[in-house]
């Protein structure tokens, strides 16, 4: 039995981390001590079950048990009824091995990424405590729609898996702040998602996202948005490298978007020609460009109109034409967010 030498002076964090243990026996410790015991590690071990001593620590707040072979979690765990934070990533577990009593615990903090979940079980949708989900690096497929149970939750952490939709029921949860959806088959955001309004970071990157709906523009809080990797982005990026405006166009565009007064004496003919061409376009072919990169070397579009707001949508735009039409210094600052491209 490996010696217990990690328990700190208080009595109240006992590390048993990289010992190789594949079992664990606690009772030779007294139970004056163990009721001392908050926080237990017994991550990278060899650990193919939880050892039962371990649902005996009655004032248990944080449990880790990560990089282990664990396949499922006995009924005994719901006699840890001070549980906050339950950790066990890189594991074997799936939507099968957890018993139906953990609904009834009051976990705050669940992380099971790295494992072989297919679906959400049904007992973590009704854990109403639960303030941050991580099932990244899974087999899910899809998001269930029960999601919206979960009130109280502000970090909700899905990137990794293979999701291709989004629930519209998703949007209910109106005290998230952290969403990650990275790395997965999304191809659309539904535009009830403006309903987060608490939302800071919202990461999608690496899924095939061909435009954004314009509902995201009322999402005033959010600080961060990651885009790289998809359709939309690669397009962009692409078009304003290698296919950038053309000087007549840029002149003209210049011209007409700040209304700047010519006779036809100060122009040349050819850019007289072109104005009297495209002046429609100009006036309307591009609204609301509200993100940049990091760097600041690239305007986003969200938006998107050619002729007119009425006839064309988000899934038509031209990211050529959009560079740079609107003045940077009419965007509120606070509404000028970040975005990574890349």
């Amino acid at each position: 039995m490996a010696r217990l030498h990690g328990v700190d002076d208080r009595g109240a964090i006992l590390n048993l981390s990289h010992l190789h243990l594949g079992d664990l026996n606690l009772d030779h410790i007294v139970d004056s001590k163990k009721k001392q015991i908050q926080q237990l590690h017994l991550t990278y071990n060899r650990l193919s079950l939880l050892p039962p001593s371990v649902c005996l620590l009655s004032n248990l707040e944080y449990l880790d048990i990560s990089n282990n072979v664990l396949t499922f979690i006995p009924e005994d765990i719901i006699r840890l009824t001070n549980l906050k934070t339950f950790v066990a990533k890189n594991n074997l577990l799936d939507e099968s091995s957890f018993p139906k009593e953990f609904e009834c615990m009051h976990v705050e903090n669940l992380n099971l990424s790295g494992n072989r979940f297919e679906d959400i079980p049904i007992q973590f949708l009704k854990l109403t405590r639960l303030q941050s989900l991580s099932l990244g690096g899974n087999r899910l497929k899809s998001i269930p729609v029960e999601i919206e149970n979960l009130l109280s939750l502000e970090m909700l952490y899905l990137g990794g898996n293979l999701i291709s939709a989004i629930p519209t029921q998703l949007a209910n949860l109106t005290c998230l702040r952290y969403l990650v959806l990275c790395d997965n088959r999304i191809q659309s955001i539904p535009p009830q998602l403006n309903r987060l309004h608490s939302l800071l970071s919202l990461s999608l990157h690496n899924n095939l996202l061909t435009f954004l709906p314009r509902e995201l523009l009322s999402l005033v809080h959010l600080q961060e948005l990651s885009l790289r990797g998809n359709p939309l982005v690669v397009r962009f990026i692409k078009d304003m490298t290698y296919d950038p405006p053309s000087l007549m166009e840029l002149a003209g565009r210049t011209i007409k978007s700040r209304n700047l007064p010519y006779r036809l004496c100060d122009l040349p003919s050819n850019l007289v020609h072109y104005l009297n061409l495209a002046s429609v376009y100009f006036d309307s072919c591009v609204r609301h460009i509200k993100f940049v990169d990091f760097c600041g070397k690239y305007r986003l579009p969200l938006m998107h109109y050619l002729c007119s707001p009425q006839c064309s949508s988000p899934c038509s735009s031209n990211p050529q034409s959009e560079a740079e039409s609107e003045d940077e210094n009419s965007v509120p600052a606070d509404r000028l967010q970040r975005v990574l491209l890349g």
